[in-house]
C-alpha cells in the first residue's frame, strides 16, 4: 500500500510547465492552436463521455449554482486529453479570436495551448490555479483559471474541471471551489458505478461532517474486500487504497462492522492513531431511500429532528407545530417557500418523526425530470413500453415509496397530463404503470412543495384545480432566510455542522455582521455553500471576510463609486486606509476598486494594520 503522492508547490508547477512549453517549441508569442476535432470526432467524443457529462450536469452543478450564479466565470469540463466536453456560465470575457478554444472538441493540452489550468492540471495530476501572467502564451493572459483533475475508481485521471474568468479572483476561492466540485463528481461516479449493490462506508473526523463531500468513502463486498474508495479516504487513512481488506484499515472484525446499525453513526479506530465517525449503508434492498433527478440540498445532520429546524423564529416554529399535529393524520401537506429555504429538510424531519420513519423516503424534484420521462419515472413502466426503456421494466417512484413518504418537490412544474394521472393515484390509491393494464395498490404519505403560487397557476390554467385541493389540505409557509429572526443562531449551527473538529476558532465578528446584512437570495443552500468554501479557506483560523467567496459580496454591493483612475494611496498607511474605508461606508469591494487592488489584498493590508 503506497503513500499518497506528494504535491508540487505552486512555483514548481509553473516552472515545470514553462520548461515543457519551451520543449514543445512554443514561445510567449505563439498562437494557441487548440487542435479542434472535426464534427464527427466531436460527436464520438461526446457520446463516449455522456455519463460523465450527465453526472456533472445533473448531480453536481445544481449544488454549486448559488456560488457561481453571480460570478463572471465559465466552468469547463474536459476529458483526460484536455478536450473540452461542455461548459456552463458566461463566455463574455473570452477574447473573440479565441472563442473556438472554449467549444466542444478544443484541446487545452500544454503542447498546443501552453501553460493553462486544464492542461497543467492534467500534466501534474493535481489542482492548480494559473494567474493571468502565469500563462506561457501571452494570448491566454486575459484570464485566470483554476482546475482540478477528476479520478475514477482505479485512481486514473479521466477528466478535469476548470473555472475560468477575466477577473482577479482570489486563487484560494476558485481553487477551493473547483476542488470541492471535482471531489463531488468523483464521489457520484463511484456511487453510480456500484449502484448500491455493495456495502458503503462513509467516514470523517466528526459527526458534523459525515454528510460532506469531503468525507471518506469506501465500497466493499461481503468478504470485506475494498472495491473502491475516494481520494479523501486515502488522505484520512494515510495510504493509497487498492484491493485491501476493510479489516486491515480499522481495528474491527468484519462481523462486528456488518453488525453496526444501518444509517446510524458509530465510531471506528483506524489502524493508525486516528478515530473516525462512520456510517454504514448496506446493499440495496427494500425499503430504500432514493433520489432520482433530484438536485442536491443543504447538507444536514444524519438525524433530523423537528426541533432542530428553528432557533426562535416564530414563523418556522409555527410551521413545525402545525406539521406535528398532522403527523399521523391523513391530511396532505403543501410546503411553500423560496428555493433553498430547506423544504426537503423540513419534510425529511416530518418523515423521521412519523410512524413511517423506518419505511422509504423518496424525494423527487418534478422540475428536474425531463417532461417526456415524468410519467415513466413516477408510475413505472412495463418492459418494452417505449423505445429506450429498461428491458426489465421499472416499478416507478410511487411504488418505491409504498408504506413510506413520497416528497414531490416543485410540484408546480409537473406537466398537466401527469397531474391527471397523479390525481387518480391519490383518489384510488393504486398505480397503473405505463404500458400496463394492471393496477398496483400503494400506501403512501404524499407531501408536496413549491416555490410559486399554485393558486395563480390554477388561474392561469397551468395546474389542475382538483389536484390543488387534493394536495393542499394544509399549506405551511417557510420564510426566506433574510426574513428570519434567528439568523445568527442559524449561522452558528451551520458553522458547527460543516467545520472540522480542529476548527474551534469560529466566525469572526466582521463575518457575522456581513452574514446578517446579506440578503441570501439562495437561502440556506447558499449559506451552506458559502460556509463550506470559507471553512476550507480558513483551515484552523477564524473565518474572516477574506475567506469568503467573491460572489458573496455581489449581493452586498452599493452603487459603484465613479472614479476616473485609482486613488494614489500608500497601502502601508493604516490611517489613510481606514479613513477611506469609513468614507466608502465600510464597503471593501468599492474601496479596493478605487485603489486598483484586489479585495483580498486590501483585507490583508487592513489586517496587518490592526
Amino acid at each position: 500500500m503506497a503513500e499518497p503522492a506528494s504535491k508540487l508547490s505552486h512555483d514548481a508547477i509553473i516552472q515545470d510547465s514553462w520548461s515543457r512549453c519551451r520543449a514543445f517549441g512554443l514561445n510567449h508569442h505563439s498562437v494557441p492552436t487548440f487542435d479542434q476535432l472535426p464534427a464527427d470526432g466531436i460527436a464520438h467524443l461526446l457520446e463516449s463521455q455522456h455519463s460523465l457529462v450527465q453526472t456533472t450536469h445533473q448531480e453536481v452543478l445544481p449544488y454549486y449554482e448559488n456560488i457561481l450564479s453571480n460570478s463572471n466565470c465559465l466552468i469547463m469540463l474536459a476529458d483526460n486529453q484536455g478536450q473540452v466536453l461542455t461548459s456552463w456560465g458566461t463566455q463574455r470575457f473570452i477574447e473573440p479570436s479565441l472563442t473556438r478554444g472554449f467549444s466542444a472538441g478544443a484541446s487545452w493540452m500544454e503542447r498546443c495551448s501552453g501553460t493553462n489550468a486544464i492542461g497543467t492540471a492534467l500534466a501534474c495530476e493535481q489542482a492548480v490555479h494559473i494567474e493571468h501572467d502565469e500563462h506561457f502564451l501571452k494570448a491566454n493572459r486575459f484570464m485566470t483559471g483554476s482546475a482540478a483533475p477528476i479520478f475514477d475508481a482505479e485512481r486514473k485521471v479521466i477528466a478535469v474541471l476548470d473555472v475560468s474568468s477575466d477577473s482577479y479572483l482570489p486563487p484560494s476561492h476558485t481553487l477551493g471551489m473547483v476542488k470541492m466540485m471535482s471531489q463531488t463528481v468523483e464521489n457520484r461516479l463511484i456511487l453510480n458505478l456500484f449502484h448500491g449493490q455493495h456495502f458503503q462506508l462513509t467516514f470523517n473526523t466528526g459527526l458534523n461532517n459525515l454528510d460532506s463531500q469531503w468525507a471518506g468513502l469506501l465500497i466493499f463486498d461481503e468478504t470485506g474486500q475494498v472495491l473502491s474508495a475516494n481520494r479523501r479516504a486515502d488522505n484520512l487513512l494515510g495510504i493509497s487504497l487498492s484491493r485491501v481488506s476493510v479489516e486491515s484499515l480499522f481495528k474491527v472484525s468484519l462481523l462486528e462492522l456488518l453488525n453496526q446499525p444501518d444509517g446510524l453513526p458509530f465510531a471506528l479506530q483506524a489502524s493508525g492513531r486516528n478515530r473516525f465517525q462512520c456510517l454504514l449503508k448496506r446493499p440495496k434492498q427494500a425499503p430504500i431511500q432514493a433520489r432520482v433527478f433530484a438536485e442536491p440540498t443543504v447538507t444536514t445532520p444524519t438525524a433530523i429532528s423537528l426541533n432542530t429546524l428553528h432557533f426562535g423564529d416564530s414563523r418556522v416554529e409555527k410551521a413545525v407545530r402545525q406539521a406535528e399535529r398532522l403527523l399521523e393524520k391523513d391530511i396532505p401537506l403543501l410546503i411553500h417557500g423560496e428555493t433553498g429555504v430547506g423544504k426537503e429538510v423540513f419534510v425529511k424531519a416530518l418523515h423521521q418523526a412519523s410512524s413511517r420513519s423506518k419505511q422509504p423516503f423518496i424525494a423527487v424534484n418534478c422540475a428536474a425530470i425531463p417532461a417526456e420521462l415524468v410519467e415513466s419515472e413516477l408510475f413505472g413502466y412495463e418492459k418494452g413500453a417505449f423505445t429506450g426503456a429498461n428491458q426489465k421494466g421499472s416499478i416507478g417512484l410511487i411504488r418505491k415509496a409504498d408504506k413510506g413518504t413520497l416528497f414531490l418537490d416543485e410540484i408546480g412544474d409537473m406537466p398537466l397530463p401527469t397531474q391527471a394521472r397523479l390525481l387518480r393515484v391519490l383518489q384510488e390509491r393504486c398505480v397503473q404503470p405505463v404500458g400496463s393494464s394492471e393496477l398496483f395498490p400503494v400506501d403512501i404519505r404524499i407531501i408536496s412543495a413549491t416555490n410559486r403560487s399554485l393558486r395563480e397557476q390554477v388561474q392561469l390554467g397551468r395546474f389542475r384545480e382538483d389536484l390543488y385541493y387534493r394536495i393542499g389540505g394544509l399549506t405551511l409557509e417557510l420564510p426566506p432566510l433574510r426574513e428570519r429572526s434567528d439568523k445568527q443562531a442559524l449561522f452558528k449551527r451551520l458553522w458547527e455542522q460543516h467545520r472540522e473538529p480542529s476548527q474551534w476558532a469560529g466566525l469572526s465578528r466582521e463575518v457575522m455582521e456581513l452574514f446578517s446584512r446579506h440578503p441570501w437570495p439562495g437561502n440556506l443552500r447558499q449559506v451552506s455553500s458559502v460556509m463550506q468554501v470559507a471553512l476550507a479557506m480558513a483551515e484552523e483560523q477564524p473565518v474572516r471576510p477574506e475567506h469568503l467567496p467573491d460572489d458573496f459580496f455581489v449581493d452586498l454591493e452599493m452603487e459603484p463609486v465613479e472614479t476616473a483612475e485609482p486613488l494614489a494611496v500608500d497601502l502601508n498607511d493604516a490611517e489613510d486606509l481606514n479613513r477611506l474605508l469609513q468614507a466608502a461606508g465600510g464597503n471593501i469591494s468599492h474601496l479596493a476598486r478605487r485603489l486598483g487592488v484586489s479585495r483580498n489584498t486590501l483585507y490583508k493590508r487592513l489586517r496587518q494594520a490592526e
